[in-house]
């Protein structure tokens, strides 16, 4: 099974960036942890902060992966086209926040990825990675 992990904006800062939301570990760090919680998956690691780099991102691996999932940060809410690459694709995609965007500023409300996605789990901090493989996992 290959599943690819799709992060966007300022997600690179992980460890860094507002400690009390999105905690003190980096995704460098979480995802060698991702590896060895799972040996038998097949994982891969993509970030940008560029949105067409994430939308060829998602179209290069949505044919030939078995899932992906997406935090596209900022972008969840303003890029209709990270959403139309998701609806292009055969790949399913499980959208992850590691906010609650539901609790936090009014624009975050909005999502141009889950209604294009095959779910999303949002607020559960970088548990929510470890949920989404554990449903590709499930539903393969």
């Amino acid at each position: 099974m290959k599943i690819a992990i799709i992060n966007g904006p300022n997600l690179n800062l992980l460890g860094k960036r507002e400690p009390e939301i999105y905690g003190s570990i980096t995704f460098e760090a979480f995802f060698t942890e991702l590896k060895v919680a799972y040996p038998a998956v097949e994982l891969y690691y993509f970030q940008s902060n560029v949105e067409g780099e994430l939308i060829n991102e998602i179209q290069r691996v949505g044919y030939s992966f078995d899932g992906i999932i997406l935090n596209a940060g900022g972008y969840t809410h303003t890029s209709v086209a990270i959403g139309d690459s998701i609806a292009a694709i055969t790949t399913k995609v499980i959208e992850v926040h590691i906010s609650n965007i539901e609790a936090r500023e009014e624009f975050r409300k909005l999502s141009h990825i889950s209604a294009k996605a095959a779910g999303s789990i949002v607020g559960l901090g970088l548990s929510g990675y470890k949920l989404a493989i554990d449903w590709f996992i499930e539903h393969k």
